[in-house]
């Protein structure tokens, strides 16, 4: 069958690059189950350089948000996967694709999109670890996953640094911005160590990852934060010794490459969005967590979480990385 010629299954993830992770063992679950068929996935466009290393995925369509349709005839798409969530915005977008089968989880007051055929989803439940929701999902349809199936490949792009310690400042709110001075200790402690320490982010991290760096004593060569592109982020992460970061892309990057990490949880809890067994400790306090993602200020929950407790994890994940993992 010619590429032109393959019906295409279309999946659509217009989300971050933690959220792209997650969905990658369904990914791999769809790729078995319909091999003859081109993947392509609807994504942010920023996020070309990560999807590239997903061997499930053919191409990527560049889609930004939920605001607009997507630019495919209606019609022309054989199936559409909703692996984006479950609320009118994502529903609608792949109903107005009028795909031959739908995969979405089951929402029985919705009306069905004409010449759909109707397949009845699994439920939606909260508070599910995310990596379950979406191989459970695609599960339903017949195409069988393993939720801790995370591996993608390793870029090709030469990082800057390899063997290090990444610590990573960056976070999209505010609620996951666990603070400069504690970063700043575990950075200067490890350092102490006789280990290479870089600070990573993108530009909005820079004047973070710059306090990091100064208060810890690290050249000014070792902030990588707004200096390197995705791709290099990646390879970065996937030669790092250890990885400490908010829950953010970069712990689910670490996850990927089985690289040991320490990942400080603050609104979202672990048991949506912690990592597969492997060398990675989870630092949290449920108790006080607060659970606003969108919020200015840290979470409690990440505030609860000292640079003593993070120093403690890194050293146990990188003296027995096969045997660690889970919450702490």
């Amino acid at each position: 069958m010619t590429r032109r010629h393959r019906p295409v299954l279309l999946a659509l993830r217009t989300l971050k690059l933690g959220d792209l992770l997650v969905a990658v063992p369904a990914l791999r679950a769809l790729r078995r189950a319909h091999r003859d068929h081109r993947i392509v996935l609807a994504a942010p466009g920023w996020l070309s350089p990560i999807v590239r290393l997903v061997d499930a995925v053919d191409e990527l369509l560049p889609t930004p948000g939920l605001d607009d349709p997507l630019p495919i005839e209606p019609g022309s798409v054989d199936i559409a996967v909703n692996l984006h969530g479950n609320g009118p915005e994502s529903r609608d977008i792949i109903a107005a694709l009028r795909p031959r089968r739908r995969y979405a989880h089951r929402l029985p007051d919705d009306p069905e999109p004409a010449g759909a055929e109707v397949e009845p989803g699994p439920e939606w439940i909260d508070g599910m670890l995310e990596r379950e929701r979406w191989v459970r999902l695609v599960s339903a349809f017949g195409a069988d996953g393993d939720p801790d199936e995370v591996r993608i490949a390793v870029p090709e792009a030469v990082p800057p640094v390899t063997g290090a310690v990444v610590v990573h400042v960056g976070a999209f709110y505010g609620s996951r911005q666990w603070p400069v001075e504690r970063f700043a200790e575990v950075a200067r402690a490890l350092r102490a160590e006789g280990r290479r320490v870089v600070v990573t982010g993108d530009e909005r991290d820079e004047p973070r990852a710059a306090a990091v760096a100064a208060a810890a004593g690290l050249p000014e060569e070792d902030v990588l934060a707004g200096r390197i592109g995705l791709a290099e982020f990646a390879a970065v992460i996937a030669r790092a010794q250890l990885v400490v970061t908010a829950d953010t892309g970069a712990g689910h990057l670490a996850s990927a490459y089985g690289v040991p990490s320490v990942v400080i949880f603050g609104p979202a809890p672990p048991e949506e969005w912690g990592p597969p067994p492997g060398p990675h400790a989870v630092l949290t306090d449920a108790s006080v967590r607060r659970g606003d993602a969108f919020a200015a200020d840290p979470d409690p929950a990440l505030l609860a979480v000292t640079a003593a407790d993070v120093l403690g994890a890194a050293r146990e994940v990188m003296r027995a990385p096969a045997e660690l993992g889970g919450t702490r």
